[in-house]
């Protein structure tokens, strides 16, 4: 087994705490079910924010409405590069895996730009 981290971003309309639970359950979900992740299989998660949003922890959604009580998970401020996208939200979740595993990244809303 090895560990492999599968990378996802989207953009949130607000900061609010309703816009930032919406875009991460939104964007969680997709990485879980694109990728066939199972709560046993995670390492670790980190979630990263950009300097305007700061309404809301997105790792308490994860533990709240995926019930994910078990993984690890970090919130951090994302590196404030002039020009960079604003209002997003990117995670990386680390998974326990066999070598054959491709992880297959999520990029939704003005967040999939970042991989133009």
């Amino acid at each position: 087994m090895l560990s492999k981290g599968i990378r996802g971003a989207i953009t949130v309309e607000q900061n609010t705490e309703n816009s930032i639970k919406e875009a991460t359950l939104t964007l969680f979900k997709q990485m879980v079910e694109i990728n066939k992740i199972e709560e046993n299989m995670v390492s670790h998660i980190f979630f990263t924010l950009t300097e305007d949003l700061n309404a809301a922890f997105p790792a308490k959604f994860i533990r709240l409405d995926f019930g994910w009580k078990s993984v690890a998970m970090m919130c951090h401020h994302e590196l404030n590069v002039p020009n960079s996208l604003p209002m997003c939200l990117r995670v990386m979740i680390v998974v326990n895996c066999y070598d054959n595993f491709n992880p297959e990244f999520v990029y939704l809303r003005g967040a999939a730009k970042l991989r133009g």
